[in-house]
């Protein structure tokens, strides 16, 4: 266990994790003592307000750790002396997950896997994600909720860990092939990160058959590390089913999403009603006469956007962005509330959508659907000659939308001028370019990674692949949306009169120092040199790397690895800003439809406008650390969509030649990524006729004989030798020159 330094507290206003963690060491040291809010901030010698300390003084009481007397003092609560002096640690009871911990150096946190096998722990309450080996995961998977402890490995400068206990696991069921063998069955499950095989006894094959395809439920875990097989009983036969529909619904499940909603959520969700009573209009403002629209993809359905724009008798220009009030339809506690917080989030696969709400309500009584009065949550703002917000209002409210765009409609109009509500259009672009300036001189990093979309025939099959272009009618949306989630972070943070309003932050930590430093020379033997003197240079760097990127092939292919450089954006009470688009505060508010964390927004944001209501931190943050991970395997998800359409593209491709750049190394080959369709494909040095020596920086690869050298970025040329479907793996073999000359 690593010595940790005492802290020095004087002067320091902390936050409300760290805050109750000592408040209840102090008590603890002194389990005679009485103790106001007041004595505390005098005793830590700390600059926090006394209703900050009240309040987490009284949240400990509530928990059980402290007892609340009678004259406004707290004294310590005697318990076992296994949970005596522990910090606070929450996982989905709040309060409970302490029964895991017993030592400092232990933490409850989310599995994030690796395709190596190992995994990092994103834990509550470290400074860093926990690596920990495949050998250490006890058993745990990705997405698992799970106590570990943890260490710092002499000479280095990262934790590493191990898995004590599994707390929670992320999937309960799996989709994969029947094995039948002489004395068991195995469902075979291919993950994105690992081979599972699961034990089905004969009685529980529910007539499955040798290579049918089936969803088995796990029934039994068995015990981690001692090679036993996970057991699990067949729910639903598909049998010998192969289909496209079959691989994509499969994705889903072994990543703990739910295909369809059970029967007593559809009929809870088709109960619902959009009645426009006299309450309602009420408590609304009313936007229903005012130019209304939205632009959105030419697919969707689910509009939980739209913008507004009046000019005011001031000369001002007001735009509304007006967001669908879920939270009128879904109510809290409610069993679609439940459904709705397990899913957390919509998966967007190639091919289909698994929504976070039943159709009924995404498609229909929320979704702002043109020429309907629809039920809104809305930030408006109010914008001088010069672009500049001069005032805000946040409100529930009705609006009526005159007219639904494409991007590309919008697109069209904001090229060439003209077209239905063009000056609005107009304006708004206008002004979205002043927001978007503004984002950058504050330090707003402008990396954006290659989207990749598919053309698919009517049975899934893809028949086409391009790069999705951002243009200027996407950037108008995004930018509006930054701003309201801006703004309503803000609206609470100036709220809160300095004592806290607990809330769903969307924070995003700066760069790791060590992989910065990496990065740089990775960078440098590109030819491109980063200033990481201060933030600010850091930003400009990335900046000036996305613009010249742009222009040369080479230096695209750091933009992923700049990424990997970057925190993970996530969820939580703590608010920390965001350093990637230069917030000091940061939310999210305008995707309730498909995301639970702007449901809790909504809500909270509602309660706090007339008066002020504080929600229990730790339950909150509990919430945050789940919608967390549901994205994260969503994103996952959504990734292994994208991988399995690339190769089935390029399944009848096989033989074909084409052009390609590297894009990464690894000890056995070189990854390639095709210049047309971006799909990435791996060449084995054993194809060679000379061995291959990796540079420390693996950028380079150096022929053992030729002394050749092989580099990040080189064009290349290639041919397709397999395309592996069930692995979802692109296969290429090298070209020299006399071979394209033959």
């Amino acid at each position: 266990m690593v010595k940790k330094s005492k802290p020095r507290l004087k002067g320091q206003k902390l936050k409300q994790k760290p805050l109750s963690n000592y408040i209840l060491k102090t008590l603890s040291l002194n389990p005679k003592e009485r103790y106001s809010p007041k004595q505390i901030i005098k005793k830590l010698k700390i600059d926090n307000h006394v209703d900050s300390v009240r309040i987490a003084m009284e949240d400990l009481a509530l928990a059980g750790k402290i007892t609340k007397l009678k004259e406004g003092k707290f004294k310590f609560k005697r318990a076992d002396s296994n949970q005596q002096n522990q910090p606070i640690q929450e996982t989905k009871e709040t309060s409970d997950s302490s029964r895991f911990l017993r030592n400092d150096n232990e933490y409850i946190g989310i599995v994030d896997m690796t395709k190596s096998g190992s995994a990092y722990i994103v834990c509550e309450g470290a400074n860093n994600d926990v690596f920990i080996s495949a050998k250490n995961l006890n058993g745990a998977m990705n997405g698992d909720t799970v106590a570990i402890t943890s260490w710092m490995p002499k000479g280095r400068k990262k934790p590493e860990g191990k898995v004590l206990e599994i707390i929670e696991h992320s999937s309960t069921h799996f989709l994969g092939t029947v094995r039948i063998f002489r004395n068991h069955a195995l469902l075979m499950v291919d993950t994105a990160f690992s081979k599972l095989d699961i034990l089905i006894p004969f009685d529980d094959l529910n007539g499955s058959e040798e290579g049918d395809k089936a969803i088995v439920k796990i029934m039994d875990w068995g015990k981690p590390g001692q090679n036993q097989f996970l057991s699990g009983t067949v729910v639903t036969n598909l049998g010998k089913a192969d289909s496209n529909d079959i691989e994509m619904n499969a994705i889903l499940i072994n990543n703990g999403f739910t295909v369809d909603f059970p029967q007593e959520i559809l009929d809870e969700a088709d109960k619902l009603e959009a009645v426009i009573t006299e309450d309602v209009l009420k408590e609304r403002k009313d936007f229903r006469k005012i130019t209304t629209f939205t632009i959105d993809p030419d697919t969707a359905k689910d509009f939980d956007d739209a913008l507004s724009l009046q000019t005011l008798k001031n000369g001002n220009i007001e735009v509304g962005i007006h967001i669908a009030d879920v939270t009128h339809f879904v109510k809290q506690g409610t069993e679609l509330d439940k459904e709705a917080f397990l899913r957390s989030t919509s998966v967007y696969l190639v091919d289909r959508v698994a929504p976070m709400l039943p159709e009924k309500l995404s498609n229909e009584l929320c979704s702002l659907r043109a020429n309907e009065d629809k039920f809104t949550f809305s930030a408006v703002f109010e914008f001088d000659a010069d672009y500049n917000v001069k005032k805000e209002w946040f409100g529930k409210t009705l609006i009526h939308s005159n007219r639904r765009f494409t991007y590309e409609e919008a697109q069209e109009i904001l090229e060439n001028g003209e077209g239905e509500y063009a000056d609005e259009l107009l304006l708004m672009n206008k002004i979205a370019y002043k927001l978007r300036d503004d984002k950058y001189k504050h330090g707003a990093i402008s990396f954006e990674a290659d989207e990749v979309k598919f053309e698919l025939d009517e049975n899934g099959k893809p028949i086409g692949v391009y790069v999705k272009e951002r243009k200027d009618a996407h950037l108008l949306v995004e930018d509006f949306m930054l701003l309201a989630n801006k703004g309503v972070a803000k609206y609470i943070d100036k709220k809160s009169g300095g004592v806290e309003i607990p809330f769903v932050y969307r924070v995003h930590d700066s760069p790791d120092p060590t992989r910065l430093q990496e990065f740089a020379l990775f960078a440098k033997e590109l030819g491109f040199n980063m200033n990481l003197s201060t933030p600010k240079h850091i930003a400009t760097s990335f900046n000036n790397l996305a613009i010249e990127s742009k222009e040369n092939e080479t230096l695209k292919l750091l933009e992923p690895l700049a990424i990997r450089t970057m925190a993970k954006a996530v969820y939580t009470t703590e608010n920390i800003g965001h350093y990637g688009l230069g917030f000091d505060f940061y939310s999210h508010f305008t995707s309730p439809i498909r995301r639970y964390a702007d449901v809790l927004a909504h809500r909270i944001l509602y309660q706090n406008l007339s008066k002020v209501k504080r929600w229990n931190k730790a339950s909150l943050e509990d919430q945050c650390l789940h919608i967390s991970a549901q994205e994260r395997k969503a994103m996952t998800a959504e990734r292994e969509s994208i991988k399995y359409k690339a190769v089935e593209f390029m399944m009848d491709k096989i033989g074909e030649i084409f052009e390609a750049n590297i894009s990464g190394m690894i000890d056995k080959g070189i990854f390639v990524q095709l210049k047309t369709s971006k799909a990435e494909g791996l060449i084995l040095f054993s194809h060679f006729n000379e061995s291959f020596e990796l540079s420390e920086s693996r950028l380079k690869a150096i022929g053992s004989k030729s002394r050749r050298i092989l580099k990040m970025g080189d064009d290349v040329m290639v041919k397709l030798i397999d395309a592996d479907l069930h692995s979802r793996q692109l296969e290429f073999e090298f070209l020299e020159e006399n071979q394209l000359n033959k």
